[in-house]
């Protein structure tokens, strides 16, 4: 059985409300090259691509980040071009990934009030694997594989305190190839943005 490493400290209370409302994910990690800065899209094991973001490009991207709303003819308006321009430079955008609209919803109020990181250490099996059985859960926002003293990290959101054991002991620590785990509490957020490329 899995080593699983219990929380310090006093039991938390709620946790803070993270609110969003239409926001532009990007299935991508920015590169700066000079002033041009580059998309790398992660598309799992194809090959990554690259497209060039533009003025255009990251005006519109910045429309969509405050308002996920914002129709094309809102967008052309703004940034003095024809919403035929718009939605062409969208799709292009959307085609390759490099943004995504999507409704994000505010966790606390479907009732998640604790937010927890939890490392995670691989013995037996390749950490790929257990990654992706790992990312199955529905209590999992995210799953990354890392470099340092754990294989993988976690970020999870649960409704009550008295849910951490159940899901580690119970969920995750039953996961093949789980060895060891190390869980940490969010006691306030202080940045919690879906936002993930900065252009």
């Amino acid at each position: 059985m899995p080593t699983v490493h219990p929380f310090p400290g006093p039991r938390p209370g709620p946790g803070p409300r993270a609110t969003a409302d239409i926001s532009v994910g990007f299935a991508a990690w920015a590169v700066n090259q000079g002033s041009n800065p580059t998309m790398k899209i992660d598309a799992g094991a194809a090959a990554h691509q690259a497209i060039e973001l533009d003025d255009l490009d990251k005006g519109i991207v910045e429309i969509l980040r405050s308002n996920g709303r914002a129709t094309n003819q809102e967008i052309a308006e703004k940034l003095s071009v024809s919403a035929a321009t718009i939605s062409s430079r969208l799709r292009r955008l959307e085609e390759s990934n490099a943004i995504r609209v999507v409704a994000v919803a505010d966790f606390a109020a479907h009732g998640y009030h604790m937010l927890i990181a939890v490392g995670v250490k691989v013995f037996g099996r390749d950490a790929a694997a257990v990654a992706r059985d790992l990312a199955k859960l529905p209590e999992v926002f995210s799953v990354h594989l890392m470099q340092g003293p754990f294989d993988l990290e976690l970020l999870v959101g649960l409704k009550e305190f008295a849910e951490i054991n159940v899901f580690l002991t119970d969920h995750v620590a039953r996961i093949p190839g789980v060895s060891d785990l190390s869980a940490g509490i969010a006691a306030d957020i202080v940045k919690f943005e879906f936002n993930v490329a900065p252009l």
